[in-house]
Parts: C-alpha cells; sequence; structure tokens
C-alpha cells in the first residue's frame, strides 16, 4: 500500500470460490482514492484477510473489471492477481469466458503462490492482459514483491503504446513478437488501421526499452528488385512517436541471402528456448521422459549459445548438465516443485542482443 501515490485510485478484493470487496468495503461495489486516512484504513482491512475457499480467478477478473468501471475517467488500469491454487470452481470454458470479457480493459501481472497453482493457467490469464506471470516461493517474499510490482505500476507514464505495422499490397505478415525483455507473441492481437496496417497493444510503459520481432512474406521478384517490406511505427495515443522502414532487395549472392542478422539469431533463439523449456516440463508432467529429455537438452544448448545465464542456473536444478554445447542432459530426480515452476515462469524471460 506503500508504494500507490496520493490521488491513485484502488480496491482491494479478496478472491476465493467467489469475489468479495475488501476495501473499501464489502457492500459498495466502487473504488477510492488513496489518501492517508484510506493508505491506513485499507492496511488494517488487509490485516482482517485469511485463506479459505476455493479458487475462481474468472471470477475474481470480472469483480476487478466492474471496479474499473465505477471510475470511467481512468486510462492506465492496472490489477495484481494472487493465487495459491488451482482454478477449482469453474470450468475452464467458465475462465475462458471471463478472459475474453475482460480482455482490453485493463492490465494483470499475476502471481503464484507457493507450488499447488498451475502456470499454464496464469499464464493464459497474464498473457491475454498484457501482463506478466511469477512464482512467489514463500509467504515471506510476498511483501517486497508487491512492493517492486506497484513501484513498476505507478512509475509507467505511458497508459498504452500500439504497435503498427504496414506491410504492402500481397505480402503477408507472419508474425509481431516482443522478444525483449521476454518472448510474447502478439500476432493474434492484431486489429485492422487499415486494409494494409495492422495495430499490435503492447500496454502501459515505464522509462524503457522493448525489442519486437516482425516477419513479413514478400512475393517473389526478380533479381535485383528493391522493394519497402514493411513500415513498424509505435503510437502513443493515436500520435506517431517514432518508425522504422524495413526494406528488402532480391539477390543471387548466397552470402547475402543466407546470412541471418546476429540480433534476428539472438531472438530467434531466445523464443525456441522459451518453447522447448515450456514443451520439456509438459512432457515431464505427463510421464514421458524421453520428449522431456530431449527438449530440456535443447534448451540447455540455447541457453548457452545465447548467453542466457540465468535460464542456464534455472535448467541446472532440474537436469543434469553432461554437455551444454550438445544439449545432453539428464532429468534430475526428487526435483523441487519449487525449482521446476521457477523455471517454466521464467522461461519466457530474455537476455538483449549485444550490440
Amino acid at each position: 500500500m506503500d508504494q500507490i501515490l496520493d490521488g491513485v485510485w484502488f480496491a482491494v478484493v479478496a478472491g476465493n470460490h467467489q469475489a468479495r470487496l475488501c476495501y473499501p468495503d464489502g457492500y459498495t461495489a466502487a473504488m477510492v482514492q488513496m489518501s492517508s486516512e484510506t493508505r491506513v484504513q485499507a492496511k488494517r482491512s488487509l490485516g482482517r484477510l485469511y485463506a479459505d475457499g476455493g479458487t475462481a480467478m474468472g471470477t475474481w477478473l470480472l469483480a476487478a473489471a466492474q471496479l474499473f468501471d465505477t471510475v470511467p475517467s481512468l486510462t492506465q488500469k492496472h490489477a495484481i492477481l494472487l493465487t495459491d491454487g488451482e482454478n477449482q470452481h469453474e470450468t475452464p470454458e467458465q475462465l475462458t469466458l471471463a478472459i475474453e470479457t475482460v480482455r482490453g480493459r485493463f492490465q494483470a501481472d499475476c502471481r503464484g503462490l507457493g507450488a499447488a497453482w498451475q502456470v499454464e493457467e496464469v499464464r493464459r490469464i497474464s498473457q491475454a492482459l498484457l501482463g506478466s506471470v511469477d512464482i512467489i516461493p514463500r509467504r515471506e517474499d510476498m511483501a517486497a514483491e508487491f512492493e517492486r510490482l506497484m513501484r513498476a505500476s505507478m512509475s509507467r507514464g505511458v497508459a498504452e503504446a500500439m504497435l503498427r505495422v504496414w506491410a504492402p499490397q500481397g505480402s503477408e505478415v507472419l508474425f509481431v513478437r516482443q522478444v525483449a525483455p521476454n518472448v510474447e507473441d502478439i500476432t493474434g492481437r492484431r486489429t485492422t488501421i487499415n486494409p494494409l496496417t495492422g495495430g499490435y497493444p503492447t500496454g502501459s510503459w515505464g522509462d524503457e526499452t522493448r525489442d519486437f520481432h516482425v516477419a513479413v512474406r514478400l512475393p517473389a521478384k526478380a533479381v535485383g528488385a528493391e522493394q519497402l517490406a514493411a513500415r513498424v511505427q509505435l503510437a502513443v495515443d493515436g500520435e506517431i512517436v517514432t518508425q522504422g522502414l524495413v526494406k528488402a532487395k532480391w539477390s543471387a549472392d548466397d552470402s547475402l541471402t543466407a546470412r541471418i542478422s546476429p540480433e534476428v539469431a539472438h531472438y530467434t533463439g531466445q523464443t525456441e528456448l522459451a518453447r522447448a523449456i515450456q514443451e520439456g516440463l509438459a512432457a515431464k508432467t505427463i510421464g514421458d521422459d524421453v520428449t522431456a529429455t530431449t527438449r530440456l537438452g535443447r534448451a540447455v544448448q540455447l541457453a548457452a549459445e545465447t548467453g542466457n545465464d540465468d535460464a542456464t542456473d534455472r535448467l541446472s536444478r532440474v537436469v543434469d548438465i553432461d554437455d551444454a554445447g550438445t544439449g545432453r542432459v539428464r532429468l534430475k530426480r526428487g526435483i523441487d516443485k519449487l525449482d521446476e515452476m521457477a523455471l517454466d515462469t521464467a522461461s519466457t524471460k530474455t537476455t538483449r542482443v549485444k550490440r
């Protein structure tokens, strides 16, 4: 609470198999502005919370959306979702419907406490709501993590930024990905700006730098031909603040056409790394040790190739690494579930390319 600036509208929702407004009170579905008085009251309300009941995250999301709607003037809307269990009191279809209902209405950073929750289930929410997912291993770690999240939220000066990608007639935008500071495929978030331009929401920004990877397929042309392949722009409040032009030239020179830029090679490897970790852990969960070993071995190899030491360290807690260069590994026995979940939640975090 201490990180929320005075004047910011806020509320606290207590969630189990239902959603209850913990603060400002349990009867009026509304938000209040932070002040010295409401700060003290909110802290007292948190002190009265205790863990009970089940888990219905879709219901929590719908409650958050209703609260945000009580202050129509808000431009930046951010929620922190905390769970310590699986979504037991809703069907997968109910959770999906709730996610789609609130998509685009606010951002949500999601955290799981302990080891009794499902990473993929919570990742679905964070990805749809342009947020992050991570694990809080122990209860004593909660205060520091919430403080960090609140500091980040308060520092976001841009409420919404949109990446716009123009591609020429007859071309195809294969994908649009954020690749740093984390991998996030935003291809499916496309909205139509005009017949040749798509808009891709990227959420709110602070004082930060992000890298994006865009792939465009063009119709074949004669050797020596040149063409503008894409125009990539960043728009804030509908105004273009920066842009880059992507040019294509057809060549028969293999030394040119076969060469991959270091940036593309690096982030392609980071994207494959995230996929290899998630696929390896999924295979391990269902007892497919052969696939798990193969995919996690590939992840170790990619982490080494791209210089992702943090990923290598997390992988070493799940597999014994015999040869990182070739990806030869052995699954550890008696793995700490928290280490496995930490590897999963951090799988999309990337290292920046060394320029």
